[in-house]
């Protein structure tokens, strides 16, 4: 590692900047785990009432959700190709540093680690223990104790080991995906015909573009488990052969499932009632299973949001290691623990920003609050795919993605069209968004200035 400070606007070479200092111990298995396990959380619970809400007609609610996996498969192919050339640490904060330079990619890493970070741990952590309740007592203040003390132990685990933090998550993933697809199977075995949407033709006549892009904010939570899948690109064996294979799989499954969980809903539901139920799932199954159906419902919720943090807890920390590795955050950040070789330092960091997140909002406004704080950065790492071949000529075969140029333009139009109409029917949140990133600026060149100092000393 060079002690020279860098200056404020270079872009490090890959190679001597990011060496591997975690080991590469995931395989295909376990790389589409992670992918599966953070998508499918706690979202498809929940986020299908607030869809039917904003939109009102089964035509329009299967509209959005596959308008979502488009976007999403546009997106994450683009990032395949940048993780092929780039297979390092902090994946897409990396494919940002080497197409826009050093501060854009700080800026990234900081409206991760004050917005982002803190909405992404506590929105799932807190269903998780939500959910609890179906099972014991809880009051408001043990809700989230409980929440917090869940993150306490899995931030332990990824500490301990990878491939402990690895099998689990398989193992989680597989239990939630063969649940939650059997329970839909269910639903629309033993659910009472033309008690739901799908019972009458299917309506169009409430779709809208005023109703559109807010449901589209809310879809698009449920699938972003494909950006933090590059976070570990610097852990994967073979990572040229093997993120395909997994993004590719995953998403096969994501979409399968989500398709099917929907189908379910709307059989046992009419939208109206879809869109009065922030718990669907469970209405759904009560209204067709009965009772009993809320105790299943609730495990499994419980299962998917432990499935979905293990795998977060396991990824996004890479970001504050690889921003440390480039002397962008405190050098201690980046340390690699000497007996487990793992990140333990910004795993710590992480769990500190997910308790602190755990006081604060509702599931709703966390979620939109992660999705309008970090998509602009997620357009902006899937449009580093035509930067990065200028800067770095070697990566260029390598950075061609399936689809390429016009997955990836077609990808940011949307981001841009998305933020736009989130900007305008919640311009408060992102205006404030917006402020905060724009605080980091300052904070940035603060940082570079101490750092200039501490070489000089």
């Amino acid at each position: 590692m060079r002690e020279a400070p860098i200056r404020p606007n270079d872009v490090l070479s890959i190679d001597t900047a990011m060496p591997d200092r975690l080991p590469r111990q995931l395989g295909v298995v376990s790389t589409a785990g992670v992918l599966i396990g953070i998508t499918i959380g706690s979202g498809i619970f929940r986020v299908p009432s607030t869809v039917a809400a904003e939109i009102g007609s089964v035509g329009g609610i299967a509209v959005v959700w596959l308008a979502g996996a488009a976007v999403t498969v546009a997106g994450a192919l683009t990032l395949v190709a940048l993780t092929t050339a780039l297979p390092y640490a902090g994946g897409s904060y990396v494919y940002i540093r080497e197409g826009y330079g050093s501060l854009v990619a700080f800026l990234y890493g900081w409206i991760k680690l004050i917005v982002t970070g803190p909405a992404a741990l506590a929105a799932v952590a807190l269903i998780f223990a939500e959910y609890g309740r179906a099972f014991m007592t809880l009051s408001d203040r043990q809700v989230h104790l409980l929440a917090a003390a869940l993150l306490v132990v899995l931030t332990a685990t990824n500490i301990r080991s990878v491939k402990w933090s690895a099998a689990l998550q398989n193992a989680s993933t597989i239990i939630k995906v063969i649940a939650l697809a059997a329970l839909s199977l269910l639903i629309l075995h033993t659910g009472r015909p033309g008690s739901g949407s799908l019972s009458a033709p299917i309506d169009w006549s409430a779709v809208s573009l005023h109703g559109f892009w807010p449901a589209l904010i809310v879809v698009l939570w449920t699938y972003t488990g494909w950006v933090d899948l590059t976070f570990i690109a610097g852990e994967v064996r073979d990572p040229a052969r093997t993120f395909p294979r997994a993004v590719l799989g995953g998403m096969a499954v994501i979409l399968v499932v989500y398709l099917l969980a929907n189908a379910a809903y709307l059989y046992a539901l009419p939208v109206p009632v879809m869109a009065r139920s922030p718990l669907v799932a469970a209405t759904a199954a009560e209204h067709a299973l009965g009772a009993r159906a809320a105790a299943v419902v609730a495990a499994l919720v419980m299962i998917s949001t432990f499935s979905s943090l293990n795998g977060s807890i396991l990824t996004s920390p890479r970001v504050f290691f690889a921003m440390a590795e480039d002397r962008l955050f405190f050098r201690s950040v980046a340390s690699v623990h000497p007996r487990y070789h793992t990140p333990f330092v910004a795993l710590l960091l992480y769990l500190l920003l997910g308790i602190i997140g755990v006081a604060t909002r509702s599931f709703e406004q966390l979620a939109e609050m992660y999705v309008l704080g970090i998509w602009p950065f997620y357009a902006l790492a899937v449009g580093a795919v035509f930067f990065v071949p200028r800067r770095r000529p070697e990566l260029a075969t390598l950075c061609r993605a399936w689809g390429y140029p016009l997955l990836p333009a077609a990808f940011i139009l949307v981001s841009i069209a998305m933020f736009v109409s989130g900007a305008v029917a919640r311009p408060l949140e992102t205006g404030l968004g917006v402020t905060i990133a724009l605080l980091g600026i300052p904070v940035y060149y603060g940082w570079r200035t101490l750092g200039k100092r501490r070489a000089v000393t």
